[in-house]
C-alpha cells in the first residue's frame, strides 16, 4: 500500500480515537487557511502565513524538555519529574502536545506552500512580498520538523496539506530524509526571504533571510551530528541495532558542516546583526517587546488568548506569595547547583543565567530572600524585568529567543572546525567575539581559546552552555554530540563534589553574608543582591553566640542555617565586629543575614547539599545520591533516552503504517 502521512487528518475524519488518542492526534484535517478566498490578496495570505507561527512553540520547550541538563533541574515530585529526568515509560500528554502543536504548524505551512503559488500580484513589491511568504511558510516547516525530529527521530513526514491526501497510513521516515529536506527548505527560504533591513517586517517574530539562514545551519549541524539510531528495514525494530552514530554518507556529513558554516558567515558578511554590549538587556528586551540586533528570532508571546506557554512562570524566578504590581511567581524549575561555578570571575551571563534571589510578594509588600546553592533560580525569563505584570500569571507575554546572533557565532567556529579537523583563525575569532562580550571586552579575563579539534569542541560545548543556557537547546545539543549520557552522569558526580567540597570546589565559600536594601518592581534594575563570601574561620571573628553557630551549621532546617548579626560598614567597607573598625573612622552598625549555602534556608529547592548524615546537622540528599526513583537523571539511559518514544501503543492500533515501530528500547 502506498503510504502518505497524516495521522491527524485521519483520525479526526474517521471520528473514532479515545480521548487519550485525540490528544496526542489532534490537528484540524483541513485548516481554516485551506481555503481559496485567504489567498485572494496579498494582505490575506500575510496573515494566512503569519498563522504558521502560532503552534511553534509549546510550553514543555521551555519546561520539561527545558530540563534534565547540566543547566536546569525540575523541583517537581510527578510526572513532569519524571519526564525531566528521562523517565518516558509513563507518558502524559505533555509530550504528545509537543508532538501535535509541530504538526499543526506543518499543516498550516503545507497549506500556504500549496496555495500561495496562486496569490494574484500587481506589482514588483508584490511579487517580493509573496515570495517572502513563500519563504517564510518553508522556514517554518522545517523548523517544525527539526523539533520533531530532534526529539522524536524518525517521524512520520508529510509535505502535502491533508485535504490533498488519498490515503492516511505512515510509517516512520529516516531522520536523515527529514533532515535533507529541512536543509533543502531553508537554502530555498534564504533565497526567497528578504534581509531584514529590506523587509516587509519589521519584528524578529517572523522569518527573514538572517533568521533562515541561522535556522539552517543549526538544522545542518543537528543533520551532520550524532543520534540514537536503528535498523528502520527490520519490522519489528531489533534492539541489537541500535547505537549513537552519525549518518554513513560521510561526503554528505561534510557538506551539511559546509553548509552550515557558509550560513553563518552569510549573517556575518551582511553585518546586519550583532552583540549587545549588557547581556542582560537581551532578555529584558523579550520581557519589554523591544528587539535589538541580536535577537534574531523569537517566538512572539502577547494575550490572554495566545498559546499558554508560559515563559516567565515555570522557568522564572523562585519564590512566594502574589502581589498586585508583580503578580505571582511559579517556577518549577531550578539552576543545578554547580551551574554558577562554570563562569569564571568578570563573566557577566552569569548572574542574568543564575538568579541568585528569590521574590517574595505579598500585597502588603514585596522583598527578595538570598538563594543557596541548590536555590538558585534560571534568571533570563524574569517577571520583574516587565513593564507591566502581563496577561495573567501564568501568561505574562515574554517572548521566547529561537535564534540569536551569538549562536550563529557559535556555530560558525563549530563547523569551522569540523571542516579543518581544527580551529581555524575564523572559528577563534568569533568565538572570541562572544567571551569578550561576556568579559565586557577584558581580553585577559577572555582567556586563552585552544585551537585542537577536540580540545576546541569541548571549549564550544562549554561556550554554548555558558551563552545559551535555558534557550532550549542544550538537551538535545548533548544528543548531536554524542556525550548526553557520559556528561550527565559526569554533572551527576561534581554535584557530589560540591557537597563535599572537593576539587574544584574546595575553596567554594560555605556562607554569605547580605542585606537587602531594596525591593522588588517592575523594571527592575537588579540583576543579583550584592554579598560577602564568608569562610568558616571568619565566624569567630563576628559577634555570633554558640547557639547562634550551631544553628548555622544545620543544613536540613527551614527555620536554621541563618542568623541575624551586627557589622560595621564605612566607606565601602564592611567589617565584621566593632574591634576590626580602624580607630579614627566612623562605622554605622547594620544588620547582615549570614546564610549557609548549602542549607535548605532558601525559597525552593531540591533539599540540602549534603551526601551525608550527620545526625541532628544534615541529611543525606538522595536527589543527588539516588540512582533509581528520584534521583537526579535517575531514568537516563545509554542508547535509549537519547530519543522519546511515541505517546501509548494506541497509536499503532489508529495508524497501522506505525505497528511494530515503537521505539525499541521500550
Amino acid at each position: 500500500m502506498k503510504k502518505i502521512f497524516n495521522i491527524m487528518g485521519a483520525a479526526l475524519l474517521l471520528g473514532t480515537l479515545t480521548t487519550s488518542c485525540e490528544d496526542w492526534l489532534e490537528m484540524p484535517s483541513e485548516s481554516k487557511a485551506d481555503s481559496e478566498s485567504v489567498f485572494a490578496t496579498v494582505s490575506r495570505a500575510d496573515m494566512t502565513v503569519a498563522g504558521c507561527y502560532t503552534s511553534l512553540h509549546h510550553q514543555e520547550l521551555g519546561y520539561q524538555l527545558l530540563e534534565g541538563t547540566d543547566e536546569s533541574a525540575s523541583k517537581e515530585s510527578n510526572s513532569k519529574y519524571n519526564v525531566s529526568n528521562y523517565d518516558y515509560t509513563n507518558l502524559t500528554g505533555m509530550l504528545s502536545n509537543v508532538y501535535t502543536s509541530m504538526y499543526k504548524s506543518i499543516e498550516y505551512a503545507n497549506v500556504c506552500i500549496s496555495k500561495l503559488g496562486k496569490v494574484p500580484v500587481s506589482s514588483e513589491a508584490d511579487r517580493i512580498h509573496v515570495n517572502g511568504l513563500m519563504g517564510e511558510a518553508l522556514a517554518v516547516r522545517a523548523y517544525a520538523y527539526w523539533n520533531l525530529v530532534r526529539f522524536y527521530g524518525d517521524v512520520p513526514f508529510n509535505e502535502r496539506p491533508t485535504s490533498e491526501l488519498n490515503t492516511f497510513e505512515s510509517s516512520r521516515v529516516s531522520r536523515d530524509t527529514i533532515y535533507d529536506h529541512c536543509v533543502r527548505d531553508l537554502q530555498k527560504a534564504t533565497e526567497l526571504l528578504p534581509w531584514r533591513s529590506e523587509s516587509y517586517l519589521s519584528t524578529p517574530e517572523r522569518f527573514t533571510k538572517n533568521a533562515a539562514y541561522g535556522i539552517l545551519a543549526r538544522v545542518a549541524l543537528y543533520a551532520a551530528g550524532q543520534s540514537l539510531r536503528w535498523n528502520l528495514d527490520q519490522v519489528p525494530y531489533d534492539n541489537s541495532t541500535v547505537r549513537i552514530d552519525r549518518r554513513d554518507d560521510q561526503k554528505r556529513v561534510r557538506e551539511l558542516y559546509q553548509i552550515a558554516a557558509d550560513a553563518c558567515l552569510a549573517v556575518i558578511q551582511k553585518g546586519e546583526n550583532d552583540l549587545v554590549s549588557n547581556y542582560d538587556q537581551l532578555f529584558r528586551d523579550l520581557a519589554l517587546k523591544q528587539y535589538n540586533n541580536e535577537t534574531m528570532f523569537e517566538y512572539g508571546w502577547y494575550g490572554a488568548n495566545s498559546i499558554d506557554c508560559r515563559t516567565g512562570y515555570v522557568n522564572g524566578l523562585p519564590g512566594s506569595g502574589e502581589s498586585l504590581t508583580l503578580g505571582k511567581p511559579g517556577s518549577q524549575m531550578m539552576a543545578i547547583p554547580t551551574f554558577y561555578f562554570e563562569f569564571e570571575d568578570g563573566d557577566q551571563r552569569r548572574d542574568v543565567s543564575v538568579c541568585n534571589y528569590a521574590l517574595i510578594l505579598n500585597k502588603a509588600g514585596d522583598t527578595y530572600r538570598m538563594n543557596t546553592y541548590a536555590g538558585m533560580g534560571v534568571g533570563k525569563y524574569r517577571i520583574n524585568w516587565k513593564s507591566e505584570i502581563g496577561a495573567s500569571n501564568s501568561r505574562r507575554d515574554i517572548n521566547w529567543p529561537i535564534l540569536r546572533y551569538s549562536d550563529v557565532l557559535l556555530m560558525y567556529a563549530e563547523a569551522l572546525n569540523e571542516l579543518n579537523n581544527g580551529a581555524t583563525d575564523e572559528a577563534v575569532k568569533a568565538v572570541k567575539k562572544v567571551r569578550m562580550r561576556a568579559f565586557r571586552n577584558d581580553e585577559a579575563k577572555a582567556g586563552a581559546i585552544p585551537t585542537g579539534h577536540d580540545e576546541f569542541l569541548d571549549f564550544i560545548i562549554q561556550e554554548r552552555k555558558l551563552e545559551l543556557s535555558n534557550e532550549g537547546l542544550r538537551r538535545t545539543d548533548l544528543t548531536r554530540w554524542g556525550i548526553q549520557y557520559e556528561h550527565l552522569m559526569a554533572e551527576k558526580a561534581k554535584l557530589v563534589q560540591l557537597c563535599k567540597r572537593e576539587g574544584r570546589y574546595a575553596d567554594v565559600a560555605p556562607y554569605r553574608a547580605f542585606r537587602i536594601t531594596s525591593t522588588p518592581k517592575l523594571q527592575d534594575p537588579n540583576i543579583a543582591l550584592p554579598y560577602i563570601d564568608v569562610k568558616e574561620s571568619d565566624l569567630s571573628q563576628m559577634d555570633l553566640t554558640a547557639d547562634q553557630i550551631s544553628d548555622l551549621h544545620i543544613l536540613n532546617s527551614a527555620s536554621k542555617g541563618s542568623v541575624k548579626c551586627k557589622f560595621y560598614e564605612a566607606g565601602g567597607n564592611v567589617y565584621f565586629n566593632s574591634s576590626l573598625v580602624p580607630a579614627g573612622v566612623d562605622a554605622e552598625e547594620v544588620e547582615y543575614t549570614v546564610l549557609n549555602m548549602f542549607s535548605i534556608n532558601t525559597a525552593t529547592q531540591k533539599g540540602n547539599l549534603s551526601v551525608t548524615k550527620v545526625a541532628g546537622v544534615s541529611d543525606e540528599n538522595t536527589w543527588i545520591t539516588n540512582s533509581t526513583g528520584t534521583g537526579i537523571f535517575y531514568g537516563l539511559t545509554k542508547n535509549k533516552t537519547e530519543l522519546m518514544p511515541f505517546h501509548q501503543t494506541a497509536i499503532m492500533d489508529v495508524n497501522p503504517g506505525l505497528a511494530g515501530q515503537q521505539h525499541p528500547g521500550y
